[in-house]
């Protein structure tokens, strides 16, 4: 049997959004993404004080699991205290679309539950920049 390179299931072994999903699917991992990419936080308490219902062990554990795919690097600093920063990677960062995305979508569809004025509002409106793509 013959594949076909212009049907994805001939050339694929797996799904690719079943792929990203086992990447950024676990709980509070893209909301660590989020902080990183949208509201430059580096540091962990600043994510133990801004993402809802994480503790420091789950956190700890997604941030290491983030560092082993290749998402997010560890920096320690030889400092008193110790100081220790993440920072997304290119692989990372090429996730900031894909929260552009999401946020548009409820901005679009669920302006009620998202905006105070519960009217929707374009994320170029809200963010002054507009929706970053994959390069």
């Amino acid at each position: 049997m013959e594949t076909d390179p212009t049907k994805p299931k001939d050339f694929m072994k797996n799904c690719p959004i079943d792929n990203t999903f086992k990447i950024i699917g676990k709980k509070f991992t893209i909301h660590i993404i989020r902080n990183m990419a949208m509201f430059g936080q580096t540091r962990f308490n600043q994510m133990i004080g801004s993402i809802e219902d994480v503790n420091p062990k789950t956190l700890s554990a997604r941030l290491k699991e983030m560092e082993k795919s290749g998402l997010i690097t560890r920096k320690v600093y030889d400092e008193a205290p110790i100081r220790v920063e993440y920072n997304l990677t290119k692989k990372g960062k090429d996730l900031q679309g894909i929260l552009d995305q999401m946020a548009a979508f409820s901005m679009k569809h669920d302006p009620k539950k998202i905006f105070k004025d519960g009217k929707p509002h374009t994320y170029k409106q809200v963010f002054k920049k507009p929706v970053a793509l994959l390069n």
